[in-house]
């Protein structure tokens, strides 16, 4: 079930961009630098400080729940294309990544893997999850 759920830094990331919705999980610490996830019973918000039994903690999005904010807070929306390897079917594919923008309805391209300049692949699938975050917060960042 942890795979569902984003790394600590980019959860610490997304507090940092005003990341505020209820989650299931989040990462905590007992000596402020070894952190841990655990998941919640119930939603929690950034604005009710968790704090349980003294540890200090940090909500951890689901991907899901991650990409859905970027979608409805920015207007970008990260894509995740497989494409297969070669001609065997059973083969694994790997990924690439392409970030849109429908900001005043315009559709833009604001990143995409298989550019020549960039032509970056993952696999796995999780993997390019992963990148596509990355790229939205730091798309996001140097705005």
């Amino acid at each position: 079930m942890t795979k569902e759920f984003i790394t600590y830094t980019q959860a610490l990331a997304l507090k940092e961009l005003g990341f505020d919705e209820p989650c299931f999980g989040y990462y905590y610490t007992l000596n402020g630098k070894d952190w841990k996830f655990a998941e919640k019973s119930e939603y929690y918000r950034l604005d009710d400080e968790i704090n349980i039994g003294g540890k200090f903690s940090l909500l951890a999005p689901t991907f899901s729940q991650a990409f859905r904010w970027f979608r409805e807070k920015y207007k970008l929306e990260g894509f995740i294309l497989p494409q297969n390897q070669g001609a065997v079917i059973d083969e694994e594919p790997i990924y690439f990544i392409t970030i849109i923008s429908y900001k005043n309805n315009k559709m833009e391209e604001l990143f995409n893997s298989t550019n020549k300049e960039t032509l970056l692949h993952y696999n796995p699938k999780e993997e390019a999850e992963l990148a596509c975050l990355i790229k939205l917060i730091e798309i996001v960042k140097n705005a």
